[in-house]
């Protein structure tokens, strides 16, 4: 039998058993009373029960009893009811009125000494953010997903754990290495940019949208499309892109191409040892504005015994007002 038969079944059985002991102990008090007085002998007893006085006392009494009965029963129901967890659907439209942001990482050779850094970088970011969608592109000669946009904070600590400790080179095959490799060159800054634009979803919708890219920008090998096109793309469907460069300031060439092509979108660029790095990242992805976006409906269920442990506790008292008028 499931749980909540047996609690059904139990509190029935305690009500019932309550209402015997309740009789028991009521008979007995009468039977001393009874015993107390001599028994009296009354003759012509019919014209005595034909007075209306008596009729009445009687139809009284007779009433009071099916009420008592009646009572008992229901409160019997009433508790299995309340013993059976009732409970009423709920149908709730979640809403995400926070930001998108898919962290974009160059996994190539030349990142290789700095992808850790880069990695602990993002966890960082991760505690500043409250109710932001992040997802996890990586990229080399092709890139690829790690997890899609997703507001389980839990989830994506995971994941980046996961990927920074694949630059322990523990495994035959890294995790970063798996799907990153499946083309010529390396480093494609511009095809891996434009692959982490791709991963937002939910077009038709105003968001508010950010890359945050993390490459050295050393281009090795033809890529579809280069930096400044990517961050045109991205521009186009109201991306910014917040690039953090590990060789800010070192290359004043590749840092400026780098520059540009993120504050063409909107963005900034940004030193990997800068230690305003982080804070200023998130200040400006919260400079957008938050805009709602509806999830999936789902019904919930919830317990509702209020109403029904209510009339339980009203039919109980009822039923012992009538008990003490029964015996009065």
């Amino acid at each position: 039998m499931a749980l909540n038969t047996w609690w059904l079944v139990l509190v029935a059985v305690g009500v019932l058993v309550a209402a015997v002991v309740v009789g028991i102990l009521l008979g007995l008090r009468a039977g001393r009373r009874d015993r107390a007085s001599a028994p009296v002998l009354i003759s012509r007893a019919e014209r005595m029960r034909a007075l209306p006085a008596f009729r009445q006392a009687v139809r009284r009494r007779v009433t009071l009893l099916a009420g008592v009965l009646a009572l008992g029963a229901v409160a019997v129901l009433l508790g299995g009811v309340v013993a059976a967890r009732p409970m009423s659907a709920q149908t709730i439209q979640p809403v995400n009125n926070s930001r998108d942001i898919m962290l974009c990482l160059d996994v190539s050779g030349s990142m290789s000494d700095v992808d850790v850094e880069v990695l602990g970088v993002f966890l960082e970011l991760l505690d500043g953010f409250e109710g932001e969608r992040i997802g996890l592109t990586i990229f080399n000669s092709s890139p690829v997903q790690v997890f899609p946009l997703t507001d389980d904070y839990v989830f994506i600590r995971e994941q980046l754990q996961r990927i920074r400790e694949s630059f322990d080179y523990t495994s035959e095959t890294p995790e970063h290495w798996v799907g990153t490799l499946n083309g010529p060159g390396a480093s494609l800054i511009g095809d891996g940019l434009a692959a982490c634009t791709m991963r937002f979803d939910h077009l038709d919708d105003e968001r508010s949208r950010s890359v945050i890219l993390a490459t050295d920008n050393e281009l090795a090998g033809a890529s579809i499309l280069t930096v400044e096109e990517a961050a045109l793309y991205a521009k186009s469907r109201g991306v910014r892109v917040f690039a953090i460069n590990p060789v800010q300031g070192k290359d004043a060439q590749v840092s400026a191409q780098l520059t540009d092509a993120a504050r063409l979108t909107g963005g900034e660029s940004y030193a990997l040892r800068d230690t305003t790095t982080v804070g200023d990242i998130i200040t400006e992805i919260q400079k957008q504005e938050a805009t709602a976006l509806k999830g999936q409906a789902q019904v919930v269920w919830v317990d509702t015994p209020n109403l029904w442990i209510a009339l339980t506790l009203v039919a109980l008292l009822a039923f012992l007002v009538l008990v003490w008028r029964l015996h009065l």
